[in-house]
């Protein structure tokens, strides 16, 4: 789902950010006070793809279910009125989540522009190799530039990601970076008087290629900007605030925070080297033998600085991208011998076309759709990609792109220095296919059919949550429950302010309005527990829970107490619902019992 996408519709089919007075979200709903009720197109909500349904109340209630926290979080960004975030959560981050947030956000979107250059230039050293484009020709040499140009000029690039991230004007941050590329400047500075500024001399540094220095820059800029606009006159704000940034960014670029992140990346490609130099070719075999959990967890994500720095600094790469190629072709042999022995037609047409996605580079449809399901496979893949691994990492093997590795990328190989860098790329390529091949295809064990036949009669029985009475969902008195929009399950009008976990699981979710939370049964069954109707308005008001997210539970184990007398004097409906959210086909059965205890069960899942 595109939550921004839908987000923006939503918004529109609302009456825009102008409408917007307050935002606030519940369990299952994005809640909205605005300006101007009738202008909200209820219809259009309605059709709207990710929308389960419209409340036009006191509020307007748009029904989205499970995936509400991340519309909410879109929607937050969307809404420019001042007093519309009052909902925000203002626990401190740790300022390492911070950082790596930071750089992903100015790293990940560079990567199409250097990925784009950098197969255009390995192409031409292709065509070159083969005879066909010689690289001393004009037209060699332009589009050896185009493909050259993401790099060089990789501190503006970086100077827009880094001002997109900090909300600034991308153009002044492209000025004032620009600033330390222009060829006068680079003139001035490698003469042989080089340049002086209030007689502090200039290093002379070339500032092409570089991320570090443009990073510091933009990041003081941005203070820059936020407090020239704060003192500024409006009349005067347009020129003035981008005029006293440029004076003040640039020498202090040129003069410390330039010199500074240079020298930063200079030892940062250093560390680099000494820690391939001082493992080789296990350091390759380890990463690429556990990237399929680095992969499934996103902690892949935090490797992009380290690659794009690395190709800026040295124009190469040495670990991440040969342990990626060595585990991308693993994930699709080990995908295509599974395809071979499965019986089973579903998977066998899954993981052929896993396997296919796997050989380019694509590898999400074999991790998550055969591999972490299977622990056979699972280890297949480990022990093809740390062989491949081995033999990359021994070989040593050069990477000259920030792309994903496989057949159609094989070029990013291509040296004019070293050729035979493509060749063992080939050849880890085919160690990595076909150890991984044959190791599951001898892992692997094909679950039987009586086994298959006996998991599907398995139900899963769950205690009443609640000391009160058993009612049907449909006899719920909100409509988003009673037509199981949510999902099926039962609701119970309580007798007692006590919650009990009604089987075996992990908690996953403890709403900020203490009203609801969620969890996980150690068999997959994803529960969510409403107390009462409507008492998100209480905003945590009566309810105190007893676990918190992560926590493992017992069947019968106390998740939460509430004021229950308190919740119906304040005029709440104290029905609450308790819904599996993550079964729509399983069939409920309910099981004939009025007055339930938490010693009771109520209902199981086929």
């Amino acid at each position: 789902m595109n939550y921004k996408e839908l987000a923006v519709k939503i918004l529109k089919a609302v009456g825009g950010d102008e409408n917007v007075q307050h935002l606030e979200h519940c369990s299952t709903r994005l809640r909205m006070t605005l300006v101007d009720d009738k202008k909200v197109k209820i219809k259009e909500l309605q059709n709207i793809p990710g929308v389960l349904g419209v409340n036009q109340t006191a509020q307007c209630q748009v029904i989205i279910g499970n995936s509400v926290v991340e519309v909410y979080d879109e929607m937050k960004k969307l809404i420019s009125n001042k007093g519309n975030n009052k909902e925000e959560n203002k626990s401190e981050k740790k300022v390492s989540v911070v950082l790596l947030d930071f750089l992903i956000s100015v790293f990940q979107p560079l990567i199409p522009a250097i990925a784009g250059g950098g197969v255009l230039k390995s192409v031409l050293m292709l065509l070159n190799l083969l005879g066909i484009l010689k690289n001393n020709t004009d037209v060699y040499k332009i589009l050896n530039f185009a493909g050259d140009a993401p790099l060089y000029f990789l501190p503006i690039l970086v100077a827009i990601t880094v001002a997109n991230k900090m909300k600034v004007n991308p153009l002044v941050s492209v000025a004032a970076v620009g600033a330390l590329l222009t060829p006068n400047l680079a003139a001035m500075l490698g003469s042989k008087t080089g340049a002086v500024f209030f007689n502090i001399h200039v290093q002379n540094i070339n500032y092409a290629y570089q991320v570090f220095p443009a990073i510091l820059c933009i990041l003081l800029y941005s203070q820059l900007e936020k407090f020239f606009n704060k003192i500024s006159p409006k009349v005067i704000r347009s020129f003035f605030v981008p005029m006293m940034c440029l004076l003040i960014v640039v020498p202090t670029t040129l003069l410390i925070l330039g010199p500074l992140g240079f020298n930063f990346g200079q030892y940062f490609a250093k560390v680099v080297m000494f820690i391939f130099a001082k493992f080789g070719w296990v350091a390759v075999a380890l990463l690429a033998s556990v990237l399929p959990f680095m992969v499934t967890t996103g902690m892949h994500k935090a490797m992009i600085p380290y690659v794009i720095t690395a190709l800026g600094q040295t124009g190469k790469e040495l670990i991440y991208n040969a342990a990626s190629l060595a585990h991308n072709i693993s994930e699709g042999g080990a995908c295509f011998a599974v395809a071979i022995r499965t019986k089973d037609k579903t998977l066998k047409t899954t993981a052929t076309s896993a396997g296919i996605s796997a050989m380019f580079g694509i590898t999400e449809p074999a991790l998550y759709g055969v591999t972490i399901l299977h622990k056979r496979v699972l280890y297949g893949v480990m022990i093809g990609a740390f062989s491949g691994g081995a033999y990359l990492g021994i070989k040593a093997v050069e990477a000259y792109v920030a792309v994903g590795p496989g057949i159609a990328s094989l070029s990013m190989f291509i040296s004019q220095t070293i050729p035979k860098n493509i060749i063992n790329a080939i050849v880890g390529l085919i160690i990595s296919f076909i150890v991984s091949f044959i190791a599951v295809m001898i892992l692997w064990r094909e679950a039987s059919l009586r086994q298959v036949e006996e998991d599907k009669e398995v139900k899963e029985r769950f205690n009443a949550p609640l000391e009160g009475q058993l009612i049907s969902l449909t006899e719920v008195k909100d409509q988003v429950f009673s037509s199981k929009v949510m999902g099926d399950g039962i609701a119970i009008i309580p007798s007692k302010g006590e919650l009990y976990a009604p089987a075996d699981g992990v908690i996953e979710l403890v709403y900020e309005t203490k009203h609801c939370l969620a969890m996980k049964s150690k068999n997959g069954s994803e529960i969510m527990f409403h107390i009462g109707i409507d008492t998100v308005n209480l905003k945590g008001k009566y309810f105190d829970p007893k676990v918190s997210v992560g926590k493992e539970v017992k069947k019968g184990d106390l998740l939460m107490t509430f004021e229950l007398d308190n919740i119906i004097n304040e005029g709440f409906d104290p029905t609450s619902m308790i819904i599996i959210t993550n079964r729509p086909d399983a069939k409920i059965d309910v099981i004939d019992n009025q007055k339930v205890s938490k010693k009771d069960y109520v209902f199981e899942i086929n």
